[in-house]
C-alpha cells in the first residue's frame, strides 16, 4: 500500500514521519498471554505517570500540538493513545475486543502514538492519502456513530476517511476474519527511529499472538 503525506499536514508538521506495517495474520477472540502483557504495562505506567505527566510523554505532547494547530481540541478529540494510557492510569479495564485490535492497543500504549489497525482487504485502491479532515465529511467511527472530523488528521482512501487518530472508521475494521493487516504508526514527534522501533514491535507481538512472520514495514513522510 502506498501511503502519501499530503501538503495540508505537512504545513502543520513539517517533521512527521510514520510506519506502515502489513502482515498475514490469523485473529482470535481473546489471548491470555497477550493480556498478561497489556496488563503489566499498565501497572508500570500506573507507579510512573499521572494523567497530567501523561500529557507531556513527547509522543503525545506532539499529536495534541496537532490537533490544536488543524483547530481541534485535544482535550475534548482525545488521540486513542491518550485515551487508553488515562483509563489504565484511573484504573479502569480496558475495552477487550480481539487479539489483533488489542495487540495494535498495546503497541500505541507502549509507546504513546496513535495507531491505526485495519482490515486490509476492505480498502478501495492502493494509496491512502493523510490530510485534515473537512466540514461535514462523512465518518463513522468504530462503536461510536457518526463524528465530526473536521480539523483532525484523517487517511482516507479511494472512497473516503479510514482513520484519525481518535478514531478508525467502522467500513474498514478488523474482525475474527481478517487476514491481511495493515498497521499504520504516525509520529507526529517526527522521530524516526522511535517510530521504527514501535513498527517493530508490532512485529514482534504478530509473531508471537497471530501465527505471522511479522510482515514488512515501510516510513513514509511528507514530500
Amino acid at each position: 500500500m502506498k501511503v502519501v503525506v499530503t501538503n495540508e499536514i505537512a504545513q502543520v508538521c513539517p517533521n512527521f514521519v510514520g510506519a506502515c506495517v502489513e502482515a498475514e495474520v490469523e485473529n482470535s477472540p481473546y489471548c491470555e498471554a497477550l493480556w498478561a502483557e497489556i496488563e503489566m504495562l499498565c501497572e508500570r505506567f500506573r507507579r510512573e505517570l499521572t494523567t497530567e505527566s501523561l500529557k507531556e510523554m513527547e509522543s503525545i505532547a506532539a499529536t495534541r500540538r496537532v490537533y490544536r494547530a488543524c483547530g481541534k481540541d485535544p482535550s475534548r478529540y482525545r488521540p486513542a493513545s491518550e485515551a487508553l494510557i488515562r483509563r489504565a492510569l484511573q484504573g479502569k479495564e480496558l475495552y477487550q475486543r480481539d487479539t489483533l485490535v488489542d495487540l495494535v492497543n498495546l503497541a500505541s500504549i507502549a509507546f504513546g502514538y496513535s495507531i491505526g489497525g485495519f482490515d486490509a482487504d476492505k480498502f478501495v485502491g492502493d494509496t491512502l492519502t493523510l490530510g485534515i479532515g473537512q466540514e461535514n465529511e462523512p465518518y463513522e467511527g468504530i462503536g461510536r456513530g457518526l463524528i465530526n472530523i473536521h480539523g483532525l488528521p484523517v487517511y482516507r482512501d479511494a472512497l473516503g476517511g479510514v482513520g484519525t487518530p481518535t478514531s478508525d472508521n467502522e467500513r474498514t475494521k478488523i474482525t475474527l476474519q481478517t487476514r491481511r493487516l495493515l498497521v499504520l504508526i504516525n509520529g507526529y514527534d517526527g522521530n524516526e527511529q522511535r517510530v521504527c522501533q514501535n513498527a517493530e514491535y508490532i512485529q514482534l507481538l504478530l509473531r508471537k499472538y497471530c501465527q505471522s512472520d511479522g510482515g514488512r514495514y515501510h516510513v513514509y513522510r511528507g514530500e
